[in-house]
């Protein structure tokens, strides 16, 4: 999972958030943990229990009838091709950026290259092989990660050198290194932060963290060997992505703040302090690193859209009874199209960070309907997709129409806002104004994924011998310390590298004390904890 949203564009995009909004833009994306968490605590048994393929295919076990088909087959054509070639496109967008500046060769030939290889062992093995390479191409890249920001630290000459230089570039009070932003902060707006902390990680959907679990991090949580192990992987999953990957990202463009203040291009800096500042082995070892978390990245994407392709298109509705060997070999032929469907979107992207944001707000709206699906019996079909019209539509109008800038944090915070808002209402006047699912279907739901909470009561009284978890109230409280965690630990391991020991030591203290009420939480419900 780690491996899988560690892709070549990371290290970049973070660069570009910490050049022109300082440390706190990473907001934009540690506002998921919120999400994250909630997947862990509330939703990983939950889908390890739909035992289906793709978290679409869930659709069809929620929903029933026509509606829920043309949801099926809509989601996963929309998902397996628009949504995944952008990202296809972004992640080579910055491998392409990395090769041009890094390696006297043919920009299309290095990646070409590369693109092969994962094309034939994401096809010729599936997940099994995915999983693998991306378990061992985790640690290639980041060990490159790690060894870049001792070099980069070292240029400006240690962390105090990094403070001097940073206020020679900005001045006394620049602001760069704060964690929360400031209220008039020029690099953060308080308004952005604000919509990232109490809108974005419940309403937007985006890979990787969509609300409610979905996409591969789902299909890790099928592949699981049982609920326990769903759990912990997920939860594993979201402190390694948060807590323990992003400050050497951070650090790299801090120190390209410093070394390159003029460089237009901002995502480029991380490149350029590679380039310039690593000894002749350690570049070696760094160029290999981003070709690991390029090829992790794509060999998940390949394999994620071709599954929705074949399972939830090809072998719903054109070809149901065929053997197991051709679908297959259709997985195998959709892969090689998502390549080249790939490269061709690649062509057309020139920000990452833009269409991080671009996809934020493409999906805005929906998250609430991806959370409540699992909890409300009154969700039907239709509540999920006039949430997807609403919000496609609202976003789209809002950024071309009327001109909104999402690479903007005020706009982006705007569009964010207006499109969960009508979106909103459009999905609760629908479901409201249709019938709901029927009781057969709710009722087999209901029994299968056991998921409790008041708000299924009408069809839990008619399965009175369902047993459900332990309760809603001490999975949120254990939701609640899973962000004290992670939150304690990424700020606690950042105010020690930037010098404040003391702080530092303390958040990691209350992210341990997190971690002991995590396990005792579990293990008193009869859940055995990792130390047993």
């Amino acid at each position: 999972m780690v491996a899988t949203t560690f892709a070549a564009d990371t290290p970049l995009a973070v660069t570009e958030l910490v050049s022109n909004n300082g440390i706190a833009g990473n907001w934009l994306w540690w506002n998921m943990v919120l999400s994250g968490l909630l997947t862990v605590f509330l939703f990983s048994r939950l889908w390890r229990r739909a035992e289906v393929i793709t978290d679409v295919e869930f659709t069809e076990l929620r929903y029933s009838g026509k509606p829920a088909a043309i949801l099926r087959g809509f989601r996963a054509l929309y998902l397996a091709i628009p949504i995944n070639l952008i990202i296809l496109g972004w992640v080579t967008l910055a491998f392409v950026k990395i090769i041009e500046l890094a390696v006297g060769v043919d920009t299309w030939i290095a990646v070409s290259i590369c693109i092969l290889i994962t094309l034939l062992y994401s096809g010729m093995s599936g997940l099994w092989g995915v999983v693998v390479t991306d378990f061992l191409q985790f640690f290639i890249a980041m060990a490159g990660s790690i060894a870049l920001a001792f070099f980069a630290t070292d240029a400006v000459g240690g962390i105090d050198g990094l403070k001097e230089g940073l206020i020679r570039v900005h001045g006394a009070d620049h602001g760069i290194l704060n964690f929360l932003p400031e209220i008039g902060s020029v690099w953060m707006p308080v308004s952005a932060f604000l919509v990232y902390l109490s809108v974005n990680w419940w309403a937007a959907w985006y890979p990787g963290a969509e609300p409610g679990g979905g996409g591969y991090i789902a299909q890790r949580m099928f592949a699981a060997k049982d609920e326990k192990n769903s759990l912990y992987a997920t939860l594993w999953f979201n402190i390694a992505h948060y807590a323990l990957r992003p400050w050497p990202w951070i650090i790299v463009a801090l120190a390209s703040i410093v070394l390159y203040p003029a460089i237009e291009d901002k995502q480029t800096g991380y490149i350029l302090v590679m380039l310039n500042h690593l000894p002749v082995g350690f570049k070696g070892l760094m160029l290999a690193a981003f070709a690991a978390a390029y090829m992790s990245t794509v060999s998940t994407h390949l394999n994620w859209g071709s599954s929705y392709i074949v399972n939830d298109f090809y072998k719903r509705f054109l070809k149901p009874n065929a053997s197991q060997k051709h679908y297959v070999l259709i997985a195998r032929i959709t892969t090689v199209g998502l390549v080249i469907a790939g490269a061709l979107v690649t062509s057309q992207m020139t920000t990452i960070a833009g269409a991080w944001k671009f996809l934020l707000a493409l999906g805005a709206g929906t998250g609430a309907v991806y959370i409540l699906r699992w909890f409300w019996w009154r969700i039907n079909a239709w509540t999920e997709i006039s949430a997807m019209i609403a919000s496609f539509v609202v976003s789209l109008f809002l950024q071309f129409a009327v001109g909104m800038d999402t690479s903007d944090p005020n706009d982006f915070a705007q569009v964010m806002l207006i499109t969960v808002l009508v979106s909103t209402v459009v999905w609760l006047s629908v479901t409201f104004f249709t019938q709901p699912e029927s009781e057969e279907t709710l009722l087999k739901f209901y029994k299968k994924i056991r998921p409790g909470g008041n708000l299924w009561k009408p069809i839990a009284k008619l399965a009175p011998d369902v047993k459900v978890d332990y309760g809603l109230g001490w999975n949120l409280l254990d939701w609640l310390a899973g962000i004290t965690l992670i939150y304690s630990a990424l700020f606690g391991v950042g105010k020690i590298i930037l010098g404040s020991l003391l702080e530092g030591c303390g958040l990691l203290i209350l992210a341990a004390a997190a971690l002991l009420f995590i396990s005792w939480d579990l293990k008193r419900r009869g859940w055995k904890t990792w130390s047993e």
